[in-house]
């Protein structure tokens, strides 16, 4: 095997054949798809063009970001060497480290985001993945990864304090905690959406409790060796798919009523498990849960890949659809700037530069594994969100859109046949019937709509449409498993930023092995989350429509201010020439966020503007109406004028980190200020390594 590094291996014709042809058959693909007007076009297309992308995009542009850009040192100690505590800082195997991060990015917006934008048709959300995944997500997730490990592990909050100033990262703290309350307060949302009256369901997600425990007890008090952990994640493997099947048997076992619960009880219910999982021990619930889903993950979406391959169905909604002028029944908003916001996770998340400065940065073994993690990781949680478009185009229409409409079956149906995609009340009972729920209409949120999809894909493969319900209620279960995991953990990390917003108050509030100081910043950061939880639970209009693009505008500030300080720290490091990596896509999500952000608060349609949508319903309330019809429309007339102020809350806070840095990169630029990198010491990988030089 050659140990010649790949970037210097010589270009023989044969590669470069290779290359050229895996360049053409991606463009060709992507060309058939987006020329596709109303005829037929198989999915395969959709997939080919993906893969051509992840492979160009890692090797070729992965290799030019590591070694010009960001200037990979090899030899250079990571935090898990220099600071090894046994703890947090643990020299691990890339590839381990691989699995962590992908389970920690890789929750519910890879799969729900596509499927909401499906309403676009499916060739904006496809553009957006592949270009945003590579030129964006990547490049943001990979340089945000580098500054924590040329820090010693530092949080996002702290590099801004240290290479910003001091007041930007106090503001930089302080969005993050808001920013985080709105996207862990949204993910539940689509949990509660999904298990809703749905029995069959909840068992199966209620049942990951116990088996969690279980396995945690087992990992903790059992011998420490590899057998017993293969038993244990057998076990584990096991009983979640035994509890998957056992589900459909609630009616005969007279466990369905007590299983049918309302959407505010399950809210009550999940609330109560994000206290749960922020103050219990880490090993109890929360690593098992983790390590358990994060085999659900993989294997599923491998499996979901395969089945594509091997059904290649056709994709049914149109490359573009009459809704890219905002008027769309998913959700309001034109293509522009929404498609962008909608979808964050499959292309540009800001949630992962928590994790890429989080736990991530403190397992790394070498600097050289940036490349595997923290670009990899993302361009294949890309190819997530392609396969999530594509279970979400292969639906019929009608089906889609009466999956994601509130109202009654009849009103609903009828609407989205007049809008040009038949569907019928019939239709939509059958469906409900063959996937063992009561009602599939207004089941908004894309967790439903999605697994749907990928029941009638694994149908199609394995057991035909006498499994649907089976495969349905697997793919709530896998679905519910990727978001409890961002849930527990974003819920956990949210109390550790909690604490150290305590500490300015009292600095024994700050000690995270404080139970007084842990159980009140749980209580903070849970309360706010889970108010917004139910307010969106209780919103007549599903919640999702309103809650959801602040999430996305939310997701993609949070990445706004990982990008704006990228491009300081790549200043301060003497690369302005390559500053444009990072500019380019905070140009893009700036003006994609402030957008969104004003169209929300602003917009003149009732159905997108906050403002607009209240002067509607003031108008309502004081023509005067029913007590249920008064109460409805006070209610959802508070929530919008709380959208209002929590979003603008979020476009200032933003605005000012981002003046902030522009601000130093005119001072770095013109000379008036030194260019002081802040990244720990320099220590040699093996003095590092040797105790004797090291001390």
């Amino acid at each position: 095997m050659s140990t010649v590094p790949a970037s210097v291996r010589p270009w023989t014709p044969w590669r470069l054949l290779g290359w050229a042809a895996v360049a053409l058959l991606g463009a060709g693909s992507i060309g058939i798809l987006a020329w596709s007007r109303g005829e037929p076009v198989n999915a395969l297309w959709m997939v080919v063009a993906s893969v051509c992308v992840f492979a160009i995009a890692y090797r070729f542009h992965s290799a030019w970001l590591m070694a010009k850009v960001l200037t990979l040192d090899e030899l250079r100690a990571t935090p898990a060497v220099v600071h090894e505590d046994g703890k947090d800082f643990v020299q691990t195997n890339r590839w381990v480290v691989f699995g962590h991060h992908f389970a920690a990015i890789a929750g519910p917006g890879p799969l729900v985001g596509p499927v909401l934008a499906a309403q676009f048709g499916f060739l904006p959300g496809m553009l957006w993945i592949l270009i945003g995944a590579t030129l964006g997500g990547a490049v943001h997730d990979s340089v945000i990864l580098f500054c924590s490990v040329r820090r010693g592990g530092r949080s996002l909050g702290q590099i801004v304090s240290d290479e910003v100033g001091r007041f930007a990262g106090v503001v930089a703290l302080l969005s993050i905690v808001a920013i985080m309350v709105i996207l862990i307060a949204v993910l539940a949302l689509v949990v509660v959406n999904a298990l809703a009256e749905s029995p069959w369901g909840l068992f199966t997600i209620a049942a990951t409790m116990p088996i969690a425990v279980i396995m945690g007890c087992a990992m903790r008090y059992g011998p420490h060796g590899g057998r017993w952990l293969g038993w244990v994640s057998a076990f584990g493997v096991v009983a979640l798919l035994g509890s998957v099947y056992c589900g459909q048997f609630m009616n005969q076992w007279g466990w369905a009523e007590a299983l049918t619960l309302k959407g505010t009880t399950l809210a009550w219910w999940i609330i109560g498990y994000g206290v749960l999982a922020s103050i219990l021990p880490v090993w109890l619930l929360l690593a098992p849960r983790d390590y358990l889903s994060t085999f659900m993950k993989i294997g599923t979406v491998a499996a979901l890949g395969v089945a594509i391959v091997l059904l290649a169905p056709v994709l049914k909604m149109p490359a573009l659809t009459r809704f890219v002028d905002g008027t769309g029944p998913v959700f309001a908003g034109p293509v522009f700037p929404f498609c962008f916001i909608t979808i964050a996770c499959a292309a540009v998340s800001g949630f992962h530069s928590l994790i890429a400065s989080g736990t991530t940065p403190k397992l790394l073994t070498r600097e050289s594994d940036i490349r595997v993690i923290g670009y990899g990781a993302m361009i294949t949680e890309m190819l997530v969100g392609i396969m999530a478009l594509i279970a979400a185009c292969t639906m019929e229409p009608g089906q889609y859109f009466a999956i994601n409409m509130k109202g009654e079956a009849a009103a609903v149906t009828a609407q989205i046949t007049q809008l040009g995609f038949p569907v019928t009340p019939a239709d939509m009972a059958a469906l409900a019937d063959e996937v063992g729920e009561k009602t599939m209409i207004g089941r908004a949120g894309g967790a439903p709509t999605f697994a749907a999809g990928m029941a009638h894909m694994f149908a199609g493969v394995l057991g035909g449409k006498t499994a649907l319900a089976l495969w349905y209620h697997f793919a709530i279960m896998f679905e519910a498993l990727f978001i409890l995991t961002t849930i527990d953990a974003g819920t956990r990390v949210g109390r550790f930023i909690v604490q150290d917003l305590l500490g300015h108050v009292s600095k024994p509030l700050s000690n995270t092995r404080s139970v007084g100081g842990s159980t009140l910043a749980t209580l903070l950061f849970v309360g706010a989350w889970g108010w917004f939880l139910y307010q969106g639970v209780i919103d007549p209009l599903g919640g999702i429509n309103s809650l959801w693009p602040i999430f996305g505008v939310a997701n993609q500030l949070l990445a706004v201010i990982a990008l704006a300080l990228g491009t300081t720290v790549l200043i301060k490091m003497g690369r302005t020439r390559y500053v444009w990596c990072t500019l380019a896509p905070l140009a893009w999500l700036l003006a994609v966020t402030m957008s969104a952000g004003w169209m929300k608060i602003f917009g003149a349609n009732p159905r997108l503007g906050f403002l607009s949508a209240a002067r509607d319903l003031a108008a309502k309330i004081a023509s005067g109406g029913t007590p249920a019809q008064l109460a409805q429309w006070e209610r959802l007339l508070f929530n919008n004028y709380v959208n209002t102020a929590i979003t603008a809350t979020f476009l200032v806070l933003v605005a000012i980190v981002v003046i902030a840095n522009a601000r130093v990169w005119w001072q770095l630029l013109s000379g008036r200020r030194a260019a002081d990198l802040h990244e720990e010491k320099y220590v040699a990988v093996r003095v590092a390594e040797s105790p004797e030089l090291s001390v």
